[in-house]
């Protein structure tokens, strides 16, 4: 913890050394860490609207026959809601030139695709995607 040269004489006043929990609240210093991966309803519920929504859309919605290849595995919140990892998987096997050109096509289309996500979801912002692409299995 950080302290202003103020509190760090107050604190120096009253002991002879400073230590890492000096000045820190002993309920907050001892309190159980939570788990990161703990996410909370919402927000998976949230990642369940955005797989349905870009699951319709990849299944038939497209133009584009790279791209209706596409499965959606899983959406997960990345550091949080504001920003979601969609991981995909081609339906057929592909080579890296493919896979590089499916790449390219959603870096092309994702303000479209986050578009239509903000039309599924009733949110105040649409959260950023973020797509990585798998290898069929």
């Amino acid at each position: 913890m950080v302290l202003d040269k103020r509190v760090r004489e107050q604190l120096q006043a009253h002991c002879g050394e400073l230590a890492d929990d000096d000045g820190v609240d002993p309920r907050e210093f001892f309190k159980p860490p939570k788990p990161r991966s703990q996410h909370g309803r919402k927000t998976l519920q949230l990642c369940s609207q955005v797989a349905e929504t870009l699951s319709m859309i990849f299944a038939g919605e497209l133009d584009d026959d790279l791209l209706q290849g596409l499965r959606v595995e899983s959406v997960v919140p990345a550091p949080n809601a504001s920003q979601l990892a969609v991981n995909l998987r081609t339906v057929e096997p592909c080579d890296e030139a493919t896979q590089q050109a499916i790449r390219q096509q959603l870096a092309r289309i994702t303000g479209a695709l986050r578009c239509e996500v903000a039309a599924a979801i009733t949110r105040r912002r649409a959260p950023k995607l973020v797509f990585h692409l798998g290898e069929h299995p």
